[in-house]
């Protein structure tokens, strides 16, 4: 197999128009044609435009002297813009300094290139740049799977209680700084027990996750939500006044619990559910998101005890809906220590 057959796109960054035809004149011989910039900013919108355009690898070749290349300015904007998922990148230099050689064994480029290697080497250090790179996406799937598994409730698939604890904290911060709104939503299924006894364990999980879809469809796209436990979960509302919080959890309500739930129970026959939940709503008002979780749980129980399929906010006595008598849980969050920020 030929370079040209392995490399699908080669884009050259140097301010030297000299060097750029010498290397243009090897890459020939291998059958390569090189595209050459001159100058970062467009360096930068060429490799964002090859890894657009690519399904292989690509090869980023870039040459020390251009500005923004020897400060790290360059390689931070390509690691920023995702180009390592689609492109190899070399650093061209004439001489390999302690600094390329750290940055090389920290993953953010695959090869250094001395200035006057000739087409062998050129060979060479190309077929090693892609092994590399194969490698390095490779890991990089990897990790990227295990962060998922960390960070997701394995059944429904939305995040777990420590990774939505560390967004409510991030979005905390921005509270605070900007004086903005954060509205925290906790919700559980009504009569949930009864459905997985009659469904076993199986057909529960199914409910679970039919509600997190539905459920998920409805937020908006920087909304988080997750599973808080067995079949409460928990929203987090950047931006969200409790008025606005309200009325989405109406809309919430409607799409996800309006619609029967179809389920195939132990005995694999196709059941049909009605589902209802509880939800209370609570302001951040830039509090520890542990006490505003806590508020929203206890809040949770007072609506339950309203009956079901009731909305309450933190603080109001007036209940959206509700009809019958419900029963509380103990908030998940009760043992947690307050955390010191």
């Amino acid at each position: 197999m030929t370079l040209s057959q392995t490399l699908p796109a080669v884009l050259l960054a140097s301010p030297d128009l000299l060097f750029i035809q010498d290397l243009q004149r090897i890459f020939n011989s291998l059958g390569v044609r090189i595209n050459a910039v001159t100058n970062g900013e467009d360096a930068l919108a060429a490799m964002v435009s090859i890894q657009g355009q690519l399904q292989g690898s690509g090869l980023v070749l870039l040459d020390v002297r251009l500005p923004g290349v020897a400060n790290g300015r360059l390689l931070a904007s390509a690691h920023e813009y995702g180009v390592r998922k689609h492109c190899a990148l070399a650093l061209i230099a004439e001489q390999v300094s302690d600094e390329w050689i750290a940055r090389l064994r920290e993953g953010v480029i695959d090869d250094i290139v001395p200035r006057n290697a000739d087409a062998a080497a050129w060979k060479t250090h190309v077929s090693t740049m892609q092994r590399g790179h194969a490698l390095y996406c490779e890991l990089e799937h990897l990790r990227e799977a295990a962060l998922i598994e960390v960070q997701h409730d394995p059944i429904t698939g939305v995040f777990n209680r420590d990774t939505i604890l560390t967004i409510l904290f991030r979005e905390t911060d921005r509270v605070q700084r900007l004086h903005g709104a954060l509205s925290v939503v906790v919700f559980d299924l009504d009569n949930f027990a009864h459905w997985n006894r009659e469904l076993g364990q199986d057909g529960g999980n199914q409910l679970l996750r039919q509600v997190a879809q539905r459920a998920g469809r409805v937020l908006r796209s920087y909304d988080a939500m997750a599973r808080l436990g067995r079949d409460e979960f928990l929203l987090a509302m950047p931006g969200c006044s409790t008025i606005n919080a309200a009325m989405l959890i109406e809309r919430l309500k409607m799409e996800t619990f309006g619609e029967t739930f179809w389920v195939k129970n132990a005995n694999s026959e196709i059941v049909e559910v009605k589902l209802s939940a509880c939800f209370a709503i609570a302001s951040s008002r830039g509090r520890s998101p542990v006490v505003v979780v806590r508020e929203a749980e206890h809040t949770l129980a007072q609506a339950k005890q309203l009956g079901p399929d009731s909305i309450l906010c933190a603080g109001d006595s007036q209940l959206t809906t509700g009809r019958g008598n419900g029963s509380s849980e103990a908030s998940l969050f009760s043992e947690l220590p307050l955390l010191v920020r």
